[in-house]
């Protein structure tokens, strides 16, 4: 089913919205959920808050990309219930890993939460990187930091060395902080 006549479902209140959702977007959620929390009983049931979430939120949201709208609900889940069950440890996992990577660039010090021109202006910058990424780097880029994926298994995914994905994901965390440094965004 087209993504207009399921957001139609929603809108009409019409309860299969949510039962199309899931048929059409099951596995990509899972993906995401799992990507993060690495269990899949965890995993299925961030899938069922998303939905419940969606359902709750549309409307009168209405999104413009269902399938980002709802990885976005996703993974703000998973990486909720993660912190969750993480709180008193913390182990090997990736999340950890990935917030170090990414703390090195991305500016917390000094933003607004609740200022949403400035999660906008980010957004477009991070738009406009990843659009100027080549194919190889955004696809090992967004493996590793929307899904969590280790790099061992953004190598075996993308059938990469694994040399070749930490060089990638070196150099593009390189560009993007340049690039923020550019917009004014320093850490």
């Amino acid at each position: 089913m087209e993504d207009e006549l399921i957001l139609k479902l929603y809108f009409d209140r019409n309860e299969d919205a949510i039962n199309q959702t899931r048929v059409k977007y099951s596995r990509l959620l899972h993906s995401v959920a799992f990507g993060i929390l690495k269990n899949h009983e965890d995993s299925e049931e961030c899938e069922n808050d998303t939905y419940l979430k969606a359902w709750n939120t549309i409307p009168p949201t209405r999104p413009d990309v269902l399938s980002a709208f709802l990885s976005r609900i996703t993974r703000n889940l998973s990486l909720d219930l993660y912190e969750k069950m993480h709180a008193a440890k913390r182990g090997g996992n990736e999340v950890p890993l990935i917030l170090d990577e990414l703390a090195e660039i991305v500016p917390y010090e000094g933003m607004d939460s609740e200022d949403e021109s400035q999660g906008e202006e980010l957004k477009k910058i991070l738009d406009d990187f990843l659009s100027e990424l080549t194919p190889d780097a955004r696809l090992i880029f967004m493996r590793r930091y929307w899904f969590g994926d280790s790099v061992q298994e953004v190598s075996d995914k993308l059938h990469f060395g694994k040399s070749k994905v930490k060089m990638s994901l070196l150099r593009s965390r390189e560009s993007l902080k340049l690039k923020l440094e550019k917009e004014g965004y320093v850490l």
